[in-house]
């Protein structure tokens, strides 16, 4: 099993940079491809972004492509969410999660959830 633990969301305004971090428990992180996924009030959870267990290969939803971006250090058990050019349709309580299975799709199979993050941008 693996406990995930999200941080570094807060208060930004339009046009703003916030970086996400998702500090994940246990031996074996690179085990698992990690996503980012989004919720916002009234709205069904949105799928953001996923890095494979290597770290070699990256997707993104539609509607952050070219603005965020995903990574991970295996050394520090963490993977990142960058997102830049922030607007306020990026609000939502964004949430970290891992899968060790090997599904093609890129916002599917994931077994580990973490409590999430908000992050408000304001206009």
């Amino acid at each position: 099993q693996v406990q995930l633990v999200e941080s570094g969301g807060g208060l930004v305004h339009t046009g703003g940079s916030l970086r996400l971090s998702c500090a994940a428990s246990g031996r074996t992180f690179s085990s698992y491809d990690m996503g980012w996924f989004r919720q916002a009030p009234g709205k069904e959870r949105e799928f953001v972004a996923v890095i494979s267990r290597s770290g070699r290969a990256t997707g993104y939803g539609d509607s952050v492509k070219g603005r965020f971006a995903i990574s991970r250090d295996i050394a520090k058990n963490t993977v990142y969410l960058q997102m830049s050019s922030l607007k306020p349709e990026d609000t939502a309580v964004y949430y970290c999660a891992a899968r060790s299975r090997v599904v093609l799709a890129l916002s599917d199979g994931y077994d580990y959830w973490g409590q999430g993050t908000q992050v408000t941008v304001s206009s």
